[in-house]
C-alpha cells in the first residue's frame, strides 16, 4: 500500500454547506447566523469558554490545573540534639540506628537534626540535613557531621 493509493473511507467526507446564494437555496440571506447580534457580525470569535461577559466558569473553580510544588517538596524527619542523648559515645548515628532507637518511623524517612536540646557526647552524626545550631552543639561535644545524599 502506498500513501497516494488511500483514500477517505465511502461516506466519510460530504461536500461543505453552500452559504449565501439565495433565499431558495435554503442557506441564503444570512446564511445560518440568524439576525444581527455579535455572533452574526464578521470576523466573530468564540472565543473557548466565553460565557457572554459573565464569569467564566473557569475562573470560578479552584486552581486546579496550575503548577504545585507538593510532588518535588522534601519532607523531612526531625530529630533535635537532645533526643541523640540516647546513643552512647563515639557511635555512628545513622538513619538505621536512628530507626532503631525509634526516633525515626522510617528507613526512607530523609532525617534533618536541629538544635533543641543539649548534648554533652562525642557522636558521628550522618544524616541528610542538620541546622548550624545543631552543628555547632554537636561538634563542640567532640562529634562530627556527615551530610548524606
Amino acid at each position: 500500500m502506498r500513501l497516494h493509493v488511500l483514500r477517505p473511507a465511502p461516506g466519510a467526507r460530504h461536500a461543505p454547506k453552500t452559504l449565501g446564494r439565495g433565499t431558495s437555496s435554503g442557506h441564503g440571506k444570512t446564511s445560518g447566523f440568524g439576525h444581527k447580534g455579535q455572533k452574526a457580525r464578521s470576523g466573530r470569535v468564540n472565543k473557548r469558554g466565553f460565557e457572554g461577559g459573565q464569569t467564566p466558569l473557569y475562573k470560578k473553580l479552584p486552581k486546579l490545573w496550575r503548577f504545585k510544588n507538593y510532588p518535588f517538596k522534601v519532607v523531612y524527619e526531625v530529630v533535635n540534639v537532645g533526643q541523640l542523648q540516647v546513643f552512647e559515645p563515639n557511635t555512628v548515628v545513622d538513619i538505621g540506628s536512628l530507626v532503631d532507637a525509634g526516633l525515626v518511623d522510617s528507613l526512607d524517612a530523609k532525617v534533618k537534626i536541629l538544635g533543641e536540646g543539649e548534648i554533652n557526647k562525642p557522636l558521628v552524626v550522618r544524616v541528610h540535613a542538620i541546622s548550624r545550631t545543631a552543628r555547632e552543639k554537636i561538634e563542640s561535644a567532640g562529634g562530627s557531621v556527615e551530610v548524606v545524599e
